[in-house]
């Protein structure tokens, strides 16, 4: 019987085979291969599905029993899947195959950074104190969430700034969504994402007064996440007060999702704080 660390890794050459082909999908505009690009990704999305559900059975089994979203690799794995099932969601809904190849590269590089990096361990352990309780999948599904839609809004962003700066001609560059369309998907995706980071910090700060006794404490992920918040949070505002749309948005959706990789990343290996054992 297959172990879930194996079908996890499994699924990380899927997502790389879906982004390989996605990306020739958009080179060579061969309609077949976007078609089999979308199974490959679906194809993924529930083999990891099968994964996660195995993980916590095997932690179960160990006598941990617990939600497998508590250490860096649970939450990577995670990640991925999330973003993977929003990117789905927005071709089903546009039925625009291309943004797969600026969508799914972010789950294959979260998955392969989970499954071959010496510095993620990829072994089930008990869960420390501060993590035993419910407040723990509540918290962690809210803030990947906005995670993973703010990583897909990062991939629209680069395509919008690639599309403005085409000379209108043909090429791969012209195969693109329209701009307004892009514009369009960019804020629906901070729309979505700023929500769920938003129950994602309150979920937290009600679990962090449960743990250790004090709603807010300016741990450095606290802050970061604060900050994170505030960018996403200027984005809707000068798009709604002042009019921004299009390439600022586009700007401002790569600079936020910098902001979610230093709150995920950064605080985790160069500032150390409450949350320096933890990962969302």
């Amino acid at each position: 019987m297959f172990s879930s660390s194996y079908m996890l890794s499994l699924t990380t050459f899927v997502y790389l085979g879906a982004a390989a082909l996605y990306l020739v999908y958009w080179i060579f505009h061969i309609e077949k291969l976007g078609v089999v690009a979308t199974v490959c990704t679906a194809a993924g999305l529930l083999l990891q599905t099968a994964g996660i559900g195995m993980r916590w059975y095997e932690s179960y089994e160990l006598g941990y029993g617990h939600a497998p979203l508590s250490n860096l690799y649970e939450s990577l794995v995670f990640f991925a899947w999330v973003t993977v099932l929003v990117y789905l969601i927005i071709e089903f809904k546009t039925k625009r195959r291309i943004i797969g190849a600026f969508a799914t590269p972010f789950a294959c590089l979260a998955m392969a950074y989970a499954s071959f990096s010496p510095d993620v361990q990829d072994t089930i352990q008990p869960l420390i104190p501060a993590l035993q309780s419910n407040w723990l999948i509540a918290h962690v599904i809210t803030c990947f969430l906005g995670y993973a839609s703010f990583a897909v809004g990062c991939g629209l962003g680069f395509m919008y700034l690639a599309k403005g700066n085409s000379s209108g001609g043909g090429g791969m560059l012209a195969q693109l969504p329209e701009l307004k369309v892009l514009d369009d998907l960019m804020h629906q995706t901070i729309v979505f994402g700023f929500l769920w980071l938003t129950v994602g910090i309150i979920t937290g700060a009600v679990w962090a007064n449960q743990a250790w006794g004090t709603y807010w404490s300016w741990d450095p992920k606290e802050t970061w996440s604060l900050i994170t918040w505030f960018v996403y949070a200027i984005a809707l505002h000068v798009r709604f007060v002042r009019g921004w749309s299009g390439r600022r948005i586009a700007y401002l959706c790569i600079i936020g999702f910098v902001s979610v990789i230093f709150t995920y990343f950064g605080v985790n290996f160069l500032l150390s704080g409450l949350h320096s054992y933890g990962s969302a």
